[in-house]
């Protein structure tokens, strides 16, 4: 019988927490972007 942990659930569990991370950053900078988008446009315009 083993007892010891399988670390490639460690590493597995990194890479999702590195991806959802990831992702995560991407999609509130693109949010930002475009809010920041739409600030200029909007100063542009007055």
């Amino acid at each position: 019988m083993r007892e010891a942990l399988d670390q490639m659930l460690f590493v597995y569990a990194s890479y999702g927490v590195t991806v959802v991370g990831t992702l995560a950053l991407v999609a509130q900078s693109w949010f930002a972007m475009k809010a920041a988008e739409a600030r200029r446009d909007r100063a542009k315009n007055k």
